[in-house]
């Protein structure tokens, strides 16, 4: 991990942490991240009633969320260990347990490293050992290549680290399957180019942030119109893969129809964002966050017709 500035998390942690076991749980539990997590879960949850063409066996999707919580809030934790340093210097991550000093250092990589083991052994015994082996691949990308290879050296760093956040599409399918199969592949392609339209509106929101502790999101690195530019590439795309599931005879009616109208308006957004964009020295506002908040009722939308098509056909 490259050293920015250690101080501040001390002079944070100094005279202000909170000890009392309640806190101590909260503390461990937003060392996984369950915001994030959900969104993982809506796309794993659906891709099982998909991939069983009906409801799937119960026990087996509990099995498969919790495993894919342990694994997924793993690989978080070893995320805000390696960034500890930068996130103590970062307006919407100063809270983090790490920076406060509610968790220290040593308990927050241990606690990740038993969560990835857990996880694995979970997903082993209890769904399939295919399953386990894509739940630790994705956390080892998300940690290895993503949080200290990509994130601080390139702009295209969420455009690769997002593979580990498409992973559980393919854990989903195999959960069920024990195998993959294009129908899963076609998903995990929607979910690459979503990730990226999804978080540059978000990045391009707290710019300044990631400027400040020299990572180098793009926008931090291009103007807006270049960022709305790459946005609008990336949603056609993504639109596009996501109807493929149609023609190729995976879905019924209903899916295409859902899909194709919540694809219409993300791009209906991304190009107005665009427009924004393009008009931003006559002092027009960019209101990218209309963006971001609606990336994640897009993909809640597009994985409930996942779930619901086959019981139409």
């Amino acid at each position: 991990m490259t050293a920015v500035d250690s101080r501040p998390v001390a002079e944070l942690a100094q005279g202000s942490v909170r000890r009392t076991p309640g806190d101590r749980v909260k503390a461990f539990i937003a060392l996984t991240k369950p915001r994030i997590i959900e969104l993982l879960l809506i796309t794993t949850v659906p891709v099982m009633f998909l991939a069983e063409q009906g409801v799937p066996d119960l026990w087996l999707v509990f099995a498969t969320c919790l495993g894919g919580y342990l694994s997924a809030g793993g690989a978080n934790a070893l995320n805000m260990y390696l960034d500890r340093d930068i996130d103590a210097l970062m307006h919407r991550t100063r809270n983090r347990p790490l920076v406060t000093g509610v968790v220290r250092p040593v308990e927050c990589l241990a606690f990740g490293i038993a969560l990835a083991v857990i996880s694995t052994l979970w997903f082993g015994l209890t769904v399939n050992w295919l399953s386990a082996w894509l739940a630790l691949g994705a956390l080892a990308f998300y940690v290895l290549v993503y949080t200290m290879l990509l994130k601080r050296r390139t702009s295209q760093n969420i455009v690769w680290g997002g593979i580990a956040g498409c992973m559980p599409v393919l854990i989903g399918w195999s959960s069920v399957t024990n195998s993959v199969s294009w129908a899963a592949v076609i998903l995990f392609l929607v979910m690459f180019f979503w990730t990226p339209p999804h978080y540059w509106p978000l990045s391009m929101k707290v710019k300044d942030d990631y400027a400040r502790v020299g990572v180098p999101m793009l926008p931090v690195v291009a103007a807006n119109t270049v960022v709305a530019r790459q946005i609008v590439i990336y949603s056609w795309v993504m639109v596009l893969v996501s109807l493929a599931l149609w023609p190729l005879g995976y879905t019924g009616w209903f899916y295409p129809v859902v899909a194709g109208a919540a694809g219409a308006w993300w791009l209906w957004e991304a190009h107005t964002l665009l427009g924004r964009a393009r008009a931003g020295h006559q002092g027009v506002k960019l209101k990218e966050m209309r963006l971001f908040h609606w990336s994640i009722t897009y993909v809640s939308v597009v994985f409930l017709a996942v779930a619901i098509d086959p019981f139409l056909r």
